[in-house]
């Protein structure tokens, strides 16, 4: 019995405390100093309660604000991500006690499924860093130019995304500067050029930002899953800056993608 009321006085004490709703960090902002949240990764959405702060995205990851005149109230800034949802509250200080800064711990906000997500960046970073650990298979796709290789090592699928594993070889002294990488769909035999189709598609992700290299570039690029028949290929196009101009491609069979493993 005594046991059984123990446990009622605990329930009593501990579950208001479980239920209420942990209040937002004040957040200390001046209208001489603006103040950047720091995402660690792209933010979708942003809210701020009050008209008497301006807001903006400058670049994906950071959401920059400063009030607009001075006011001790001036309400909540809501924060959303690809996977995380976070509130501040803001207050007003004095110049020396505004915050720059504020940087986002991701252990630290609400989880939030985002219906327009289906993998995050992070997520696609860490599967491509996954699938670059991998050795390349023996049926990678190659071909050679001008002294360079370019080979497709292997092709991967994970959900609603394929993941790209690209790399090049350069056999000469000279470094190779990328002009760009163009993904194109397009005929597999040109009978007429008025009657040549193609079709650019873009990554959503890739891995590496590199536009140079000496000997070797790797890198992993992640699309949307995509089909095309078999009269068709999927060409991966490298571009040199000018003046050399150097190109080469390399052409993917659909057979080949049909090929693709799991991470």
């Amino acid at each position: 019995m005594k046991n059984t009321l123990m446990l009622f006085i605990l329930m009593a004490i501990t579950l208001p405390a479980l239920c209420q709703k942990t209040a937002p960090q004040v957040i200390y902002v001046n209208e001489t100093i603006s103040t950047h949240f720091v995402s660690p990764e792209p933010i979708k959405y942003v809210d701020i309660s009050t008209n008497d702060v301006a807001g903006d995205i400058p670049v994906d990851n950071i959401f920059r604000i400063k009030p607009k005149q001075a006011n001790p109230k001036l309400g909540i800034v809501t924060i959303v991500g690809e996977r995380f949802m976070v509130q501040y509250k803001l207050a007003y200080s004095t110049p020396a006690s505004a915050s720059s800064e504020v940087r986002i711990d991701p252990t630290q906000v609400d989880e939030y499924l985002n219906p327009d997500v289906a993998m995050s960046e992070q997520e696609m970073k860490r599967f491509s860093l996954l699938a670059l650990q991998q050795k390349p298979v023996g049926r990678s796709v190659s071909t050679k130019k001008d002294k360079m290789q370019a080979v497709v090592n292997n092709i991967y699928t994970i959900g609603d995304y394929f993941f790209i594993d690209f790399s090049i070889t350069n056999k000469t002294n000279i470094a190779y500067d990328i002009d760009q990488i163009r993904f194109k769909i397009e005929d597999k035999k040109v009978v007429k050029s008025t009657n040549f189709q193609q079709l650019e598609i873009q990554p959503v992700h890739q891995l590496f930002n590199n536009d140079s290299f000496k000997r070797r570039y790797r890198n992993v690029f992640v699309f949307k899953k995509f089909t095309f028949p078999d009269e068709k290929v999927f060409n991966i196009e490298v571009a040199e800056k000018q003046v050399s101009g150097r190109t080469i491609s390399v052409k993917v069979d659909y057979k080949d993608v049909l090929k693709a493993d799991t991470l």
